[in-house]
């Protein structure tokens, strides 16, 4: 197998300050344009309208809403597998539910404005914010719940090269992960919502399984050379052992979600694109920060304590 030599340890601030550069750029422009945040994290409601055609003007639909309702609503086009009808969705955060009286007011109004479309109440869905609150606290205990497992069994499994140092810097690569998947979300104006916690947790899983193979070389090249290298030689040579299984691993998992989201983009499914694009970024980042930041960051970390 071939053995790369790239200079991973000494060229560790440049691969640090790309990271930072696009984090600042993640938060600059949640800054300026805002985060959106899903119904599922702060409540709100989901209404479903059928129509006959073949288009309706969604535009005019949100203006007879926002009219009717008297607050900003999002409007997006649907369709029904089961019957077959074109669907518009006209949803809301909100602190309060959608009162019976406000959907029938709304049902009219719409119904008034595209008479000839034959526009008919399918569903309705109220999401009550402490509803909201408790699954986004939920899924922020299952990402810090997750992490702290990573750090111990990490620490357990690589006590001979200081597992709890190895630990750390695991967890601060996935931390630079979840900042990469949020913000991949707000570039793309993609809405947090449950997606984005399957993401990061997927992320997890795939980017430390990464991390762990490159300590797993470190911890053997350790026990088979000693103390004839340093830490940057011996960080150098194992990632650089590493390095195309890593590679070959990314490319086949990040090829199989360019495809999903190729065939999301045809069928015009974003629930799945929303899904597949974010964790294909994640899946490319997992990669970046176990090969280019980890056994840097561990190395830096070793030689300041002169371990």
């Amino acid at each position: 197998m071939r053995e790369y030599r790239f200079d991973f340890v000494g060229k560790r601030k440049i691969f640090i300050c790309i990271s930072i550069v696009l984090l600042l750029l993640a938060a600059v422009i949640s800054f300026v344009r805002g985060v959106a945040v899903d119904i599922e994290f702060t409540g709100g409601y989901i209404l479903t309208y059928s129509y006959q055609g073949d288009t309706v003007d969604l535009g005019e639909v949100k203006d007879v809403a926002e009219e009717s309702l008297g607050e900003s609503v999002t409007v997006r086009a649907s369709s029904s597998q089961l019957t077959g009808l074109n669907n518009f969705i006209v949803s809301s955060s909100s602190n309060e539910s959608l009162s019976t009286e406000r959907h029938t007011a709304l049902t009219a109004a719409l119904q008034e404005h595209f008479g000839d479309l034959q526009v008919e109440a399918v569903d309705i869905s109220n999401v009550d914010a402490t509803m909201g609150r408790d699954f986004m606290l939920k899924s922020v205990c299952a990402v810090i719940f997750a992490a702290v497992l990573l750090i111990i069994y990490i620490a357990v499994r690589f006590k001979r090269i200081s597992g709890w140092s190895a630990g750390v810097t695991a967890i601060i690569c996935l931390i630079h992960d979840v900042g990469m998947v949020y913000a991949t979300f707000v570039i793309c104006n993609f809405a947090l919502d449950a997606n984005f916690m399957a993401v990061v947790l997927t992320i997890f899983g795939y980017s430390v399984n990464n991390t762990i193979i490159i300590f797993d070389r470190i911890r053997e090249n350790r026990q088979a050379m000693g103390k004839r290298l340093n830490y940057p030689e011996l960080v150098n040579k194992s990632v650089n052992q590493c390095l195309s299984r890593s590679i070959n691993t990314t490319i086949t998992t990040a090829l199989a979600m360019v495809v999903i989201c190729i065939v999301a983009l045809i069928c015009g499914v974003q629930s799945i694109l929303y899904f597949a694009f974010p964790l294909l970024i994640g899946l490319l980042f997992g990669f970046y920060s176990s090969v280019f930041l980890a056994g840097p960051i561990w190395s830096f970390w070793k030689e300041k304590k002169g371990a």
